[in-house]
């Protein structure tokens, strides 16, 4: 299957954007969209010949959604958890306490609602949504099983777990999200977070500093 997978760290924090193509299907999906990234992502579905079918959106930060409008625009079906909805139609909420005073932000409605246990089929792969509070209250992970892949936004990082001080987070709560709903993963999985470099399920359990695996 030639699957082929960007990372682009985009926007004012470097937030991961994942594109992934499928030249076979001349398809392709979307894991969230920091602003600008479609200067990115339009040049790469150009190169390897592929339409856009999806922008899957683990949360509602301002820096996972600056870009979504973007997409929307162009009626690019949207998909995301709706304890974020708030977040997504009005990101100005945001202002006051976590994004840049002169990031101009545009709201966007999502077409297909996740939740736990959703699930959802993108090019010729089966995905599970899981429901991964705690960072905020939307934060969802998308996980693929048949190429062992898990887009699980900022609520895990190689090393590190999400900020859980802002509007929406709690520590408790991301914890058990990391260990009932990431840690039962498979080991080899591939985690693909909203920051920093990739990592697995496995190191994770072993080595995070902040949420074990015992």
């Amino acid at each position: 299957m030639p699957l082929n997978v960007r990372i682009f760290p985009a926007g004012s924090i470097q937030t991961n954007a994942f594109l992934i193509t499928d030249t076979d299907l001349g398809e392709a999906i979307l894991v969230d969209a920091p602003n600008d990234v479609s200067e990115w992502v339009d040049p790469a579905l150009a190169e390897d010949a592929c339409e856009l079918k999806a922008v899957l959106i683990t949360h509602g930060h301002y820096d996972h959604i600056g870009g979504v409008a973007t997409f929307a625009d162009r009626g690019i079906p949207l998909y995301g958890h709706k304890a974020d909805q708030e977040m997504f139609e009005t990101p100005e909420i945001m202002r006051s306490y976590a994004y840049p005073p002169d990031l101009e932000l545009r709201g966007f409605k999502i077409d297909h609602w996740v939740e736990e246990g959703t699930r959802l089929s993108f090019l010729g792969l089966e995905c599970e949504v899981r429901h991964v509070p705690g960072h905020c209250a939307g934060n969802v992970l998308f996980y693929f099983p048949k190429v062992k892949a898990a887009f699980v936004g900022d609520a895990l990082f190689a090393g590190g777990i999400g900020r859980t001080d802002l509007p929406g987070g709690d520590f408790r709560q991301l914890e058990r999200s990391i260990r009932q709903r990431i840690y039962t993963l498979p080991k080899d999985t591939t985690v693909l977070p909203g920051h920093g470099p990739n990592t697995t399920v496995g190191e994770e359990i072993s080595y995070n500093p902040f949420v074990s695996g015992e």
